[in-house]
C-alpha cells in the first residue's frame, strides 16, 4: 500500500469572502501525492497553481475542504503547529533562488536548521557540507552566494530544501531562469533527489518538456484539476 504524504479533498479557495468582489480562486481540488513521487503541477498563468502550491506549503489555509499531510488533518493545527510541521515535513524551491546573498553556500543551507534550532553547531555545519556535496558543490561551500551562477545558486536552493529532511518538496518554476543546460541539470539533480531518498516533489512549471519526464503531471485550468 502506498505512503500517502499529501493528500486534499474538496479544497476550494476564497478571497474577500461576504463581500460584493468575493473570488474563488480554487475549486473542488482533489490531490494526493505518495512518498518517492515526482509530480508536475502545469497550468496557465493564473490558473490557481500558485495559489494551490501555497495552501499545499501551508502558507495559506483553504476556504473549505480538507488538507492532510502525512495523515494529519491540518484544519485542527493553529498557526505555531503549522510552522512546526511546514518546518520539518516541506522543503521550498523558488523560481528566484532567494539566497541571502552576503553568507557563503554553507551558511545559506544551513538556514532552516539554525531557524529550528536556534544556534549553530558542528552536525549542522557537516549537514550542510554533506548536502552541498550531493548537489556537487563542495568546492563551493565557502563561496559567496552572489560569487556563483544562476545554476550553481539554484543547486544551492535545493540543498537548503533538503537540509530538514523533508518528505515533500514544493519546486516553483525553479529553473524558470536558467539556460537550458543549467534547467536540464538542476531537474536532474532534484530527480536524483527524489530516487535516492524517496522525498517526494511538486514541481510547478510551464516546461512541458520537463513535466513529462516526471512521473505523473497534473493540469490545473481555470482553479479546477482537469480530469
Amino acid at each position: 500500500m502506498a505512503d500517502e504524504i499529501l493528500r486534499l479533498e474538496k479544497v476550494c479557495k476564497a478571497y474577500n469572502v461576504g463581500l460584493a468582489t468575493e473570488t474563488e480562486v480554487l475549486h473542488d481540488i482533489d490531490l494526493e501525492v505518495d512518498r518517492g513521487e515526482f509530480v508536475a503541477l502545469i497550468g496557465p498563468s493564473g490558473s490557481g497553481k500558485s495559489t494551490l502550491l501555497n495552501i499545499v506549503g501551508l502558507l495559506d489555509r483553504p476556504s473549505s475542504g480538507r488538507l492532510t499531510i502525512k495523515g494529519e488533518d491540518t484544519a485542527a493545527l493553529g498557526d505555531t503547529e503549522l510552522t512546526h510541521l511546514r518546518g520539518h515535513t516541506i522543503g521550498f524551491v523558488f523560481q528566484y533562488h532567494l539566497l541571502i546573498s552576503a553568507f557563503t553556500a554553507k551558511e545559506n543551507v544551513m538556514m532552516p536548521i539554525l531557524v529550528d534550532r536556534g544556534f549553530p553547531s558542528a552536525d549542522i555545519e557537516q549537514r550542510a557540507l554533506q548536502l552541498l556535496q550531493q548537489v556537487g558543490l563542495e568546492k563551493f561551500a565557502n563561496n559567496l552566494a552572489t560569487n556563483m551562477s544562476g545554476g550553481q545558486q539554484q543547486r544551492v536552493a535545493v540543498a537548503r530544501a533538503l537540509a530538514m529532511n523533508p518528505d515533500l518538496v514544493l519546486a516553483d518554476e525553479p529553473t524558470g531562469n536558467l539556460d537550458t543546460k543549467s534547467a536540464d541539470a538542476v531537474f536532474e539533480l532534484m530527480r536524483q533527489v527524489n530516487r535516492d531518498s524517496g522525498t517526494s516533489f511538486l514541481l510547478v512549471t510551464h516546461n512541458l518538456d520537463l513535466a513529462r519526464r516526471c512521473d505523473r503531471i497534473i493540469e490545473v485550468v481555470d482553479g479546477r484539476i482537469q480530469p
